[in-house]
């Protein structure tokens, strides 16, 4: 009987908190600099959430370390609905494999709530490099093995899993090159100092619709033809059939946060991804995806199995 009532204290206390919630500000961590795609993402929803639940949302920046500094004080963060942890697939899925020690665990520290975009990346090549079509950087790859530069943001990151798929599906082997970030890369591959990237479509749409051509826009690696990019195939089409490497944005709390907060965050999210909050994604190439925590759980986990698969694949070990 006494353990009853307790659990009964205790169904009910949690009961008020989600109805009395939320009572202040709330925070959204977000574990890279800003400008990004994914605090692009996060201010977007911070803005809806304010509106929405008439509380200041405040985007906190709390890079570094491939995003597991931002896990860490999230993970580490109260479960009382007043946090939640805004990030890339990378950070939850592959961290694990390239980090001893990342402080925090995927699946026991935090409560899935909402996957947010799916976001493409879009193959890259500087214009000196005599390959427009996906057939002929293969050829050339082929040609010239371990000579054709693939830069990244960073080992595991969404450009490198893309670029480290490209190469096991088409038996090519090309130098990849990892930055310590997406920008360094970028810049390099402007420069010429690199050969190709898989860029983030949010980055990359700008340089695939220049007229003038700084950099040239090959393949995007979705299984769909982006509306803004009607004109670039798919890598699939393009020549190698099956492939798809997206990544995606979601949002997570700390594990223990109320289940009726969490779902009123999804709830939330749901409806302005179905409105303008999804068309202004839509608009910079990123796929408004939605769906319930259990989604978001399961994206998790498949992509965390793939993503594992792949950096074995290559041979990359935990640092």
């Amino acid at each position: 009987m006494r353990r009853s009532l307790l659990a009964l204290a205790l169904l009910a206390a949690g009961s008020v908190s989600a109805q009395t919630w939320p009572t202040g500000p709330i925070k959204l961590i977000v574990p890279f600099p800003a400008g990004g795609s994914v605090d692009m993402v996060a201010r977007a929803v911070g803005k809806r959430l304010s509106e929405t639940l008439g509380q200041p949302v405040v985007v906190d920046n709390r890079a570094g370390a491939s995003g597991n500094i931002g896990a860490e004080a999230a993970a580490r963060s109260p479960a009382d609905g007043n946090t939640f942890f805004i990030t890339s697939s990378g950070v939850l899925a592959a961290n694990q494999f390239l980090y001893k020690r990342t402080g925090f665990d995927t699946q026991k520290d935090f409560a899935p709530v909402i996957r947010l975009v799916i976001q493409p990346h879009i193959l890259l090549v500087h214009p000196s490099v005599p390959a427009k079509t996906v057939p002929e950087l293969i050829a050339l790859a082929k040609a010239q093995p371990g000579k054709v530069t693939v830069g990244n943001a960073g080992v595991g990151t969404g450009q490198d899993i893309a670029a480290r798929q490209f190469s096991t599906m088409t038996g090519v082997n090309v130098l990849h090159v990892p930055y310590k970030g997406g920008a360094p890369a970028l810049n390099d591959l402007l420069g010429g100092q690199i050969q190709a990237m898989f860029e983030t479509s949010p980055t990359a749409l700008p340089y695939a619709r220049d007229s003038k051509q700084q950099l040239r826009a090959v393949a995007i690696t979705s299984t769909r033809r982006s509306p803004l990019l009607p004109n670039v195939p798919t890598v699939a089409e393009a020549g190698i059939p099956g492939f798809d490497s997206v990544t995606w944005i979601g949002m997570v709390a700390p594990a223990g946060t109320p289940k009726a907060i969490v779902d009123r965050v999804n709830a939330e999210l749901n409806k302005a991804l179905q409105g303008d909050m999804g068309k202004q994604f839509a608009d910079i190439a990123l796929d408004p995806a939605g769906g319930t925590p259990q989604d978001m759980a399961e994206a998790i986990r498949k992509d965390s199995a793939e993503y594992g698969r792949i950096l074995k694949a290559a041979g990359v070990e935990p640092q």
